[in-house]
């Protein structure tokens, strides 16, 4: 059985839930705090024992690349400055090997990812996706690589959500639990009604394939939206071997709408060294404020 070695992160979507901010700038570089959410995304790929990152990227993407580029100017103005601290987080940014592929026209996740299959080749790879942030103490991709070297299967990680959202999200119909947290699965279904959704664990940006995803999505028609969708490809897959859903405990941060993107930003403004102290005399004073105005209405 081959080693997980590589990883896919898609990132060629338009962000037309943050415009204007993402009309030249790409969404994916919107910052937590002070660091890119696409940082930590390939982080969590270089935790897990990922060697290889393909980007998937689109039209006015151009500062990922050139995030995680060197810049001489800085890197010996910083030296210069003996700004150190400063110059071993912009190297650290450089440390990876990173390679891009532009997604022509945005046809959807699936179309995405069948981009990046001659870098793959045949072997099993995962696939993060930016709009989904993950904390626990062993990280997601992991979990997943860990699962595939019982299982030799595709498996893709799952999370409860409220029943009312399950429209938002790709959904599995499980059959069983083979074990704790690990289901077979009979279907899964790209953003059910609720009212036809059969169970509450959505699918939440984190996929481990074996090779034979790409003739899947190969032979997929698009879906919703006029695009391929990659649970249609996946649903497509489990006809012909297992593929596994690992339901995820720790703690997801959704960025990839505007109130998501904020919420996280204070969670972890309040543990970072450098604000957490005025950010939480903040919150205090401001909720003092909101409760007074209530208290006049």
């Amino acid at each position: 059985m081959k080693k997980v070695r590589k990883a896919i992160i898609p990132a060629a979507g338009l962000g037309t839930r943050f415009l204007p901010a993402t009309k030249a700038l790409a969404k994916e570089m919107l910052p937590i705090v002070d660091k890119p959410t696409i940082q930590f995304i390939v982080e969590e790929a270089r935790k897990s024992g990922i060697e290889d990152i393909v980007i998937v990227s689109g039209k006015s993407k151009r500062s990922i690349e050139d995030h995680f580029d060197s810049n001489p100017e800085l890197e010996a103005n910083l030296t210069a400055k003996h700004k150190d601290k400063m110059l071993k987080l912009v190297q650290e940014t450089t440390d990876i090997n990173l390679y891009f592929i532009r997604q022509s026209h945005p046809r959807g996740l699936g179309d995405a990812v069948l981009t990046a299959k001659a870098f793959i080749g045949n072997e099993p790879f995962v696939v993060m996706l930016g709009d989904d942030m993950m904390e626990d103490k062993v990280p997601l991709t992991k979990q997943l690589m860990d699962s595939y070297e019982e299982t030799g299967a595709s498996t893709l990680a799952v999370m409860k959500v409220p029943h009312e959202e399950t429209a938002k999200y790709g959904v599995i119909d499980p059959s069983e639990e083979v074990k704790p947290g690990l289901f077979n699965v009979n279907s899964f279904v790209e953003k059910p009604d609720p009212a036809d959704a059969p169970s509450d664990l959505a699918i939440i940006g984190r996929y481990l394939f074996t090779p034979e995803i790409f003739k899947a999505l190969e032979n997929t028609k698009p879906g919703k939206g006029n695009e391929v969708q990659l649970t249609d490809a996946i649903d497509l897959l489990n006809t012909t071997q297992r593929v596994f859903a690992r339901e995820f405990k720790g703690d997801r941060h959704d960025v990839g709408n505007k109130f998501g993107w904020l919420q996280t930003n204070i969670e972890y403004g309040l543990r970072h060294p450098e604000v957490k102290d005025q950010l939480r005399s903040y919150i205090k004073m401001l909720g003092k404020q909101l409760t007074n105005e209530d208290s006049k209405k």
